[in-house]
């Protein structure tokens, strides 16, 4: 079993809850504590980077980790099996010594980096996901690697790490973005048949990273703010300090000029390079704006809010509402204050808040609201109730930080927070435990009524440092107390974003 031992000294992302594992590993008949639903018949998967050779800490950035999928399958309140398996990228087959996966399609997007943030499933395929321009891949059910997917050739360039599945439609609708496309990003709808139906090209103020965008029924809603392209990040280590800047000069003027591939991106695409750094950064001089287009619109139909300087990985939700005859926005967000300022290994610049911005469609004022101030990550709702108003959100505390405060271990909480009240309430959690994300998964309706909206059960991953032992929560969303505990044979490190996987 791998251990929570250090793997590679200097760098935190790299250390403890954090540390990547070692071995794949197939484990059945899991342990478990307390009373798994019998309804639940499917796989809880997460995603997160993994590192598959060793790395070089003074460089390594969170983010760029080679993709590595967790996952727990459950049935008839049973734990069936629990994998690991890394995603088969090219530079992952190379360092294990294995043959390329059949399906390697360099039009998907580049290569050089594996898929490491996401997992879900759409239209009966296992789909690993990252941003930036990066391809994603199908996956089997049991977590092997099918190869790079576009979608059946409907969709080339990259995809999103944060796709939003409408949950009347079933379609997948995306914000997607690539410092190769220039200054735009593409909006973009995944039929239930699992082939793109609409793309749209949006002129952005320059090449931003865009992790995520909100959905309403009504809207899409980007975020285009100043984390953005460095080109020095891609430029060759060996080139002399006197070049960087003209260098810098003429990367960013090729910038909305050049159509894909560009000499970096097709150097980016060769999955020769193992990049280490994150190619964005915080730009001060860069505006801040969220853009508001109508779901059936297109670029010219875009409306922009300017805003105070500011970063957004994950947005709760976000919906529409009429007030004396006036159209307002609500966007519940997660907002850090600046992104990659000075901590260019990750998220640790700033702590984060919860936050509601209320966007005015009449006269365009944009009001911002601290809902809570304590730090904390990974806002998830009821996904039934997407694009239209909630009452409840839930939030993963993360007591100093992702990497812990200095000269104190990470800690974690679980938030609920209740939007018609204005209260939340704290789960009553192990001090030893460190939580992932957690997503919820609602139960079946009963008698025939329609279910409250926190009717459902939190999912995710944690780690017991007392016992050594990674662990699927599983927690009642109404009261935050413990339904049962899935124990795994390995420690599953703190990555990014799972989902519940219905066999049906």
């Amino acid at each position: 079993m791998t251990t929570i031992e250090t793997v590679t000294p200097g760098n935190p992302y790299l250390e403890g809850f954090l540390a990547p594992v070692q071995a794949e590993v197939t484990a059945t008949d899991l342990k478990v504590t307390g009373h798994l639903p019998e309804h639940l018949d499917g796989r809880y998967l997460r995603n997160g980077p993994n590192p598959a050779a060793e790395v070089d800490p003074a460089t390594y950035h969170w983010f760029t980790g080679d993709g590595m999928v967790h996952g727990v399958s459950l049935r008839d309140g049973q734990a069936c099996w629990y994998r690991n398996r890394w995603v088969r990228s090219p530079a992952v087959c190379r360092t294990l010594g294995e043959p390329e996966p059949g399906r390697i399609d360099p039009r998907t997007g580049m290569l050089g980096l594996g898929a490491n943030t996401n997992v879900l499933t759409h239209a009966g395929r296992t789909l690993a996901l990252v941003e930036g321009g990066v391809a994603n891949y199908e996956l089997t059910d049991e977590l092997g690697t099918v190869g790079t997917c576009d979608f059946d050739g409907t969709l080339a360039g990259g995809y999103t790490a944060h796709p939003h599945r409408d949950p009347r439609s079933g379609e997948l609708h995306a914000v997607s973005y690539s410092f190769a496309r220039g200054r735009t990003v593409q909006y973009s709808v995944i039929g239930a048949d699992g082939h793109a139906r609409k793309t749209v090209d949006i002129a952005v103020s320059g090449s931003p990273m865009m992790h995520d965008f909100s959905l309403t029924d009504k809207y899409v809603v980007i975020y285009d703010l100043p984390v953005t392209f460095d080109p020095v990040q891609v430029l060759p280590v060996s080139m002399p300090r006197w070049l960087q800047l003209p260098a810098r000069l003429v990367v960013e003027s090729l910038l909305g000029r050049v159509r894909i591939p560009s000499p970096i991106a097709a150097r980016a695409n060769s999955g020769r390079r193992r990049a280490a750094g994150m190619p964005y950064a915080w730009d001060p001089r860069y505006p801040a704006r969220i853009g508001v287009m109508p779901r059936d619109g297109g670029n010219d139909d875009m409306r922009w809010f300017d805003i105070e300087p500011c970063y957004v990985y994950h947005p709760l939700n976000a919906y529409s509402e009429l007030r004396d005859g006036v159209e307002f926005l609500i966007l519940d967000v997660v907002r850090y204050s600046r992104m990659f300022d000075r901590d260019r290994r990750g998220p640790g610049d700033v702590a984060p808040t919860l936050d509601r911005w209320t966007l005015n469609l009449a006269t365009g004022s944009v009001h911002t609201e601290c809902r809570d101030d304590r730090s904390q990550e990974f806002p998830r709702i009821n996904e039934s109730l997407l694009g239209g108003r909630h009452r409840f959100g839930y939030t993963v505390g993360i007591g100093g930080g992702f990497v812990g405060a200095a000269g104190s271990e990470a800690s974690s909480a679980l938030y609920k927070h209740d939007y018609a009240t204005g209260s939340s309430e704290v789960a009553a959690l192990d001090p030893d435990l460190l939580l992932g994300e957690m997503c919820f998964v609602p139960n079946p309706a009963r008698g025939g009524g329609q279910a409250a909206e926190d009717d459902g059960v939190l999912m995710g991953y944690g780690y017991h440092r007392g016992r050594d032992e990674g662990q699927l929560l599983l927690l009642d969303a109404q009261t935050l107390e413990s339904a049962a505990t899935v124990h795994l044979p390995q420690r599953v490190p703190m990555g990014f974003h799972g989902n519940w996987a219905p066999t049906s």
